[in-house]
């Protein structure tokens, strides 16, 4: 009986397969008669899309100057020190500040001149004693010469009246020396600015003793300011008096200067010299200051580039070329000297090559994107 059943379900099963094929048959030609094709398996390929709108820009070559750069501490021209010229007196007064512009032989400070006046008044008298003194003996001398040629002196006597003269005349002419001094010293009471320049540093207090060798005051003559540049011993060569410097002060104001000497010798530690540089007075710089700057050594042809242009990645340069109309291929450059907004392409970059020079830092190699002049209008 169980195979009675398998026998009519295999029939069963037969029948309805050959019907489907059948029902297959007959689509194929109704839709082969009506004259309609079967679609495309494979849909065509998309266009791709742009990246991104760049503005085009080519290579310029310019006249840039040639620089070498350093670093250095502004520093005093010269810095005077200024101190008393008399110890042991107090100070009564102080009229200068850090800061103040002074001008030669201008009062910077007084010291006390009571006891310095009343040696000057000694000495006066001294000198005025010993003139009388003097005048005396003058007159005792010319006498007993007289008298000898008359026969009333003796040579002893005459010679006596001589050596009187001329003691009271050495007396007279040491007593008008300490006169001198005591003026002089009278006139060191007051502390004078030794030439035109700017207090640096104040230590001079009212009340206190001055001792010599002390120092009161610290002048930057003329006001004048140096940048002292540390260059390497193998550029030093290139630079001579009269080559135009730049420092850069704070804020970015750039202070120019020019090399006053170049200095013979070079440092045996660092093998760096230094180059003087005079700035102009009134720079936006302190002395003090530590300062980095360049000097102009010429001026040398460059082939440049927006610095937009530019992409930094992994420590190298690069630049975006645009092949064609709008595929863009990644370029690596070496990188030279900097003006402004450009940038110098030492190495890498052909004359003639169109680049991007805008979103450069958006792009990848192989990138397309849509090319559009600086104005926004498709080139």
């Amino acid at each position: 009986m169980k195979t009675e059943f398998l026998r009519r379900l295999s029939g069963r099963t037969g029948r309805i397969a050959v019907a489907a094929v059948a029902l297959a048959i007959a689509g194929g030609v109704l839709l082969g008669g009506n004259g309609a094709k079967a679609p495309d398996a494979t849909p065509p390929a998309a266009a791709a899309r742009p990246a991104l709108s760049v503005a085009l820009a080519l290579p310029q070559r310019e006249d840039w100057p040639l620089t070498l750069a350093a670093d250095g501490n502004v520093v005093a021209w010269q810095e005077a020190l200024i101190g008393p010229e008399i110890g042991g007196y107090r100070i009564t007064e102080v009229r200068v500040e850090v800061g103040d512009v002074v001008k030669k032989g201008q009062l910077l400070a007084r010291i006390a001149s009571d006891t310095v006046a009343s040696e000057l008044a000694e000495a006066k008298a001294a000198v005025a004693e010993l003139d009388a003194g003097a005048a005396e003996a003058r007159a005792n001398a010319e006498r007993a010469r007289e008298l000898r040629e008359k026969g009333f002196y003796s040579a002893q006597q005459a010679t006596q009246f001589q050596t009187a003269e001329h003691t009271t005349a050495a007396r007279l002419a040491a007593a008008r020396a300490r006169l001198q001094a005591a003026a002089l010293k009278m006139g060191k009471t007051g502390v004078l600015a030794p030439d035109d320049g700017v207090i640096s540093a104040r230590s001079a207090v009212v009340g206190s003793l001055t001792q010599p060798g002390q120092e009161l005051f610290r002048l930057i003559r003329g006001g004048r300011l140096e940048w002292r540049a540390e260059v390497p011993s193998a550029a030093l060569d290139a630079l001579a008096p009269g080559f135009a410097a730049t420092l850069v002060g704070p804020g970015g104001v750039r202070v120019g200067g020019k090399v006053r000497g170049v200095a013979p010798s070079v440092d045996p530690g660092t093998r760096n010299g230094l180059v003087y540089v005079d700035l102009p007075a009134g720079a936006a710089i302190k002395a003090g200051m530590f300062a980095r700057g360049e000097f102009e050594l010429g001026r040398v042809a460059a082939l440049t580039v927006p610095q937009s242009a530019v992409v930094l990645r992994d420590g190298f340069a690069y630049v975006f070329r645009v092949e064609g109309n709008d595929r863009v291929t990644q370029a690596k450059v070496r990188l030279g000297r900097r003006f402004g907004e450009r940038v110098e392409i030492a190495e890498g970059l052909a004359p003639e090559a169109r680049i991007a020079a805008t979103g450069a830092g958006f792009l990848a190699d192989g990138d397309v994107v849509n090319v559009v002049s600086a104005g926004g209008a498709v080139p």
